[in-house]
């Protein structure tokens, strides 16, 4: 079951918090102008607002986030997919702490017994780690597979962390933990996107 264009708006901004219109887009996967078009559709209608000034970006009011609530779990019944998503999540939460200690090695590392910031400057050390993200990456993709094929708005999250993957091997070291495009970023939507769409609190 595909999720309407407004809808994949609402509930990326409950599941990724306050963002840019480019935000937006990459994370839904719409062209900009129909993203900005259905936000502004969306703020007429009191479900979401624009905050002007350095901060500038679109976030959910309350009504908005209700509302997105409402949506999802009607979606997710009406796919019948309850089991299949609950059952990924539980394997999900169950790789969770491995990517969170990977992000720390990747971040922090132990020189001469003191922790300190990971300078990127030791190759080897840094191949070590992004190997282990590989095959961590290789159990999560059966994961995103199942979510995937119960609820397609799941996919898109596979070709985020694959491509943040890809454009770490490839040196750019913010790819893994830094940044809202991050493996880890993206990971940590994921995570808020399954215990939303389950309703379970944080």
């Amino acid at each position: 079951m595909t999720a309407p264009p407004d809808l994949l708006l609402l509930h990326a901004l409950r599941c990724g918090g306050h963002a840019t219109l480019p935000r937006i887009a990459a994370s839904t996967g719409l062209d900009e102008p129909d993203v900005e078009s259905g936000l502004i559709d969306l703020g007429a209608a009191g479900l979401v607002m624009r905050a002007a000034g350095p901060f500038a970006g679109w976030g959910l009011t309350e009504r908005g986030k209700a509302v997105d609530a409402d949506r999802i779990a009607a979606q997710l019944d009406a796919a019948g997919a309850r089991g299949a998503v609950t059952a990924a999540c539980g394997r999900f939460l169950d790789l969770n702490p491995e990517l969170l200690d990977l992000c720390t090695a990747w971040q922090l590392r132990t020189v001469d017994g003191v922790r300190t910031i990971n300078d990127h400057r030791d190759p080897d050390y840094d191949a070590r780690v992004l190997d282990r993200f590989t095959d961590l990456d290789r159990r999560a993709e059966v994961v995103c597979a199942e979510l995937a094929a119960a609820l397609p708005r799941f996919a898109r999250y596979r070709l985020h962390l694959s491509d943040a993957l890809r454009r770490a091997h490839r040196g750019e070291t913010e790819y893994l933990a830094d940044g809202t495009a991050s493996y880890h970023a993206v990971w940590a939507e994921l995570h808020e996107d399954l215990l939303a769409t389950l309703g379970i609190p944080r």
